[in-house]
């Protein structure tokens, strides 16, 4: 029990720190997830990350929770996923509270419109780093290099909706793995295929 509930708090707490040091959310956060729960925790790997990430990206709600339930729940079934939840979003909770209550017209303050200013920046560049981390783990298969400019061009060119970017990615991601015979090796008992995250 008491090694359940370390288990738990550590959870909790690991999570805290994610989510009160680090802006931006969403794919901002992949470095200092990758660095903290796969190099230093070793709770989970980088290619399990880039599909919890994945998957957090085609499902309702904030990417960076998403991927603290998936790993709470990987760790500690369930309740591990609460607590992974509850641990990231507490942060913002408080943070935002505060603002709420003690300072009225928040945005409106100078000081404050020029720091968001340098925080866009920053957060700019945090965002850069991490589509070209994640684009060159995802991206290894001249398959995988097609889907992302042409999913590119969709979206920024032609204004498509990204939902059915994703839907469309995903079919034929599994189209191209049935053509390959991904499946019937996998089902034969082979070695599954590395994951290449096309």
């Amino acid at each position: 029990m008491n090694a359940s509930l370390r288990s738990l708090g550590d959870l909790f707490f690991t999570f805290f720190k994610i989510g009160l040091c680090t802006f931006g959310g969403g794919i901002a956060m992949l470095p200092v997830l990758e660095k903290e729960l796969a190099e230093k925790r070793d709770w989970t790997t980088s290619g399990e990350l880039l599909d919890y990430f994945a998957i957090g990206q085609s499902t309702p709600g904030i990417i960076a929770v998403n991927v603290a339930t998936f790993v709470g729940y990987k760790r500690a079934g369930v309740v591990g996923g609460c607590v992974a939840t509850f641990g990231m979003v507490f942060p913002s909770i408080i943070i935002i509270t505060v603002i709420a209550k003690c300072i009225a017209n928040f945005s409106e303050i100078a000081w404050v419109q020029r720091a968001l200013r340098g925080i866009n920046v920053s957060v700019a560049a945090i965002l850069t780093v991490a589509v070209y981390t994640f684009a060159k783990k995802s991206v290894k298969s001249a398959f995988g290099f097609v889907l992302l400019a042409v999913s590119f061009a969709l979206i920024f060119f032609l204004g498509v909706n990204t939902l059915w970017v994703i839907f469309g990615s995903a079919f034929l991601g599994v189209l191209v793995a049935a053509v390959r015979g991904d499946f019937r090796k996998h089902k034969a008992g082979a070695e599954p295929p590395e994951a290449e995250h096309d």
